[in-house]
């Protein structure tokens, strides 16, 4: 099972198809126009079912192979959204749209899973039913829990559901994945230090919430240092830190930080929200302010099922003869994983070659990968469920 053949026929066209999707870049669940492109090309594919509007803007199609004698469903899917981010890529195709740019490579997910639907729906030698998921809104807004809460698990039977992310670093054409833990937990926080306000030049008369703020960042790094075990993922990061003044010489009332926590073990997960209260708190109430502490669970993990992993393996294998089957696991967050947890399957990483990393505005999706992500999907299908 190499390269397909003919995915290299069609690489004009779903490389024309990924140039558009590039062009109109469209943000969280507001990818109607993206949407819309996608439903009426798997119409024109002789897709036996379209549905739009799944988890508000999603978009499923149904391709039944030439028999279904076992009764088997596998679910393909690729995420369509893209990032608040000006491009730089000076590329002739670049975004149409200010302030929004594909800089994760959603556009070569969506266009590589509509070859392999036109394939699918070519060639059919498959005995089941092939269910290709577009979904929104996966930076940030939980397309994913969208989608399944819209019960598409159900309606369609899925039994096991596959997903695909192209990795800068990686060479085009390698694969790479892992059993278990493949992406962490992302979880948000905002804590508000409350204090006593005033000149600057009397600090001994406030209570000066910007050093406690100081403090508080600073402890809140023995979490992952001195309460977590070593062996054990997490990071917990501070990325703003707001006051109530914008004055030279005022020493502001009132601090608000923001945050994520990032975790691949649950059990650390619920450690780490519970520590991160203790610590904020403890820390403003031995300075003498106030910490209020409001904290929210993000994407679960992203765990592989391990004996669907190994299939996922064995096809890219096949493909390209490049896949390291043991990759280390990445603190980023995917929100595929609210699929992985309503059924197994498996999400994988293809190699995008030197380019910059994603959510950079310089971020270029290499349309040399398209013929692997392309045979990658079409694979799982013909290896999952072959043709009777």
């Amino acid at each position: 099972m190499p390269v397909k053949n003919r995915f290299a026929e069609l690489l004009p066209e779903i490389t024309a198809w990924r140039h558009d999707f590039h062009a109109h870049p469209e943000l969280l669940f507001d990818v109607h126009r993206t949407a819309a492109r996608v439903a009426e090309l798997l119409r024109s594919f002789g897709c036996d079912e379209v549905v739009e509007g799944i988890g508000r803007t999603g978009v499923v199609g149904v391709i039944r192979g030439k028999t279904d004698t076992a009764g088997r469903v596998v679910g393909l899917r690729a995420d369509m959204d893209a990032l608040p981010i000006k491009e730089q890529t000076g590329l002739p195709y670049a975004s149409t749209i200010p302030g929004k740019m594909h800089a994760c490579g959603h556009d070569g997910h969506t266009a590589m899973l509509l070859g392999a639907a036109k394939y699918l729906a070519e060639t059919r030698n498959f005995d089941g039913t092939t269910v290709v998921i577009f979904q929104p809104a996966e930076e940030g807004g939980g397309g994913g829990r969208e989608m399944v809460a819209d019960g598409m698990m159900d309606r369609w039977g899925i039994q096991e559901v596959y997903g695909m992310h192209n990795m800068p670093g990686i060479p085009v054409g390698k694969f790479a994945i892992r059993k278990g833990a493949l992406m962490a937990a992302a979880d948000q926080f905002e804590i508000v230090v409350t204090g006593k306000g005033g000149h600057a030049a009397k600090p001994h008369d406030c209570i000066d919430t910007t050093v406690v703020a100081a403090h508080i960042i600073v402890a809140l790094q023995t979490i992952a240092s001195r309460n977590v075990d070593p062996l054990k993922q997490v990071v917990v990061s501070v990325c703003t830190v707001e006051t109530d003044s914008t004055a030279h010489n005022v020493i502001p009332q009132v601090v608000k930080m923001k945050g994520t926590v990032r975790t691949m073990d649950p059990a650390v997960q619920d450690f780490v929200e519970r520590r991160l209260s203790e610590v904020a708190s403890g820390t403003a109430l031995a300075l003498g302010a106030r910490a209020e502490v409001h904290y929210a669970r993000g994407y679960p993990v992203t765990v592989n099922a391990p004996e669907n992993t190994d299939y996922a393996v064995e096809v890219a294998r096949q493909i390209s003869g490049q896949v390291d089957p043991d990759t280390a696991p990445l603190m980023g967050a995917e929100d595929f994983s609210f699929m992985l947890n309503e059924r197994p399957g498996a999400y994988i990483f293809v190699g995008n070659g030197d380019t910059a990393m994603v959510h950079h505005p310089a971020y270029t999706f290499d349309d040399n990968v398209i013929p692997f992500g392309a045979s990658w999907y079409a694979g799982m299908v013909e290896a999952r469920m072959p043709a009777a």
